[in-house]
């Protein structure tokens, strides 16, 4: 399953290759698993499985060329990507979902391929967002393996979510 993501997410890049307009790639993912042994805990680390899949991404990430990461400050989101930004040389830039002005974002990340971290309800309000409608729902709080890939080309909005497991 992984060979055949890799292969549509390099097929979407190649698409730029040959497009006339400037292409602005997102890449959103939720953490990885978290510790759930104290429930008060707001910001628990990634549990055993979690840094698996921590380096699982960093493995797809690693095909594809990405210009900057955004997470949340959180344990887990910064560990999720902590080995794609460690092995792209990159420094995560910081972000809070409720101050988002998203007009900006845009603008400042156009023509960029851009990685998002972030939790069960914040990427797929940050997809919809990106996208202008409400099409993705909060995820499962069990469900660690979605990525979603929204391009923007002029005014060309196309957008995907993929299961990697």
């Amino acid at each position: 399953m992984k060979k055949y993501l890799i292969a549509i997410l390099l097929f979407s890049i190649t698409v730029t290759a040959f497009s006339q307009k400037e292409k602005t790639t997102y890449y959103l993912i939720r953490h990885a698993e978290k510790v759930k042994t104290d429930a008060t805990d707001k910001n628990p680390e990634l549990n055993k499985i979690g840094k698996e899949r921590a380096k699982s991404w960093k493995n797809i990430f690693d095909e594809l060329k990405i210009d900057a990461i955004y997470s949340t400050d959180y344990h887990r989101t910064l560990q999720t990507v902590a080995p794609i930004a460690k092995s792209k040389k990159l420094t995560v830039q910081k972000y809070h979902p409720n101050n988002l002005d998203v007009d900006q974002f845009l603008k400042d990340t156009k023509g960029k391929a851009i990685l998002i971290v972030g939790h069960s309800n914040t990427i797929p309000s940050f997809a919809n967002k990106l996208i202008g409608n409400g099409e993705y729902l909060n995820i499962d709080e069990t469900d660690n393996d979605n990525l979603y890939l929204v391009t923007i080309e002029g005014d060309l909005i196309e957008h995907v979510m993929i299961d990697v497991e």
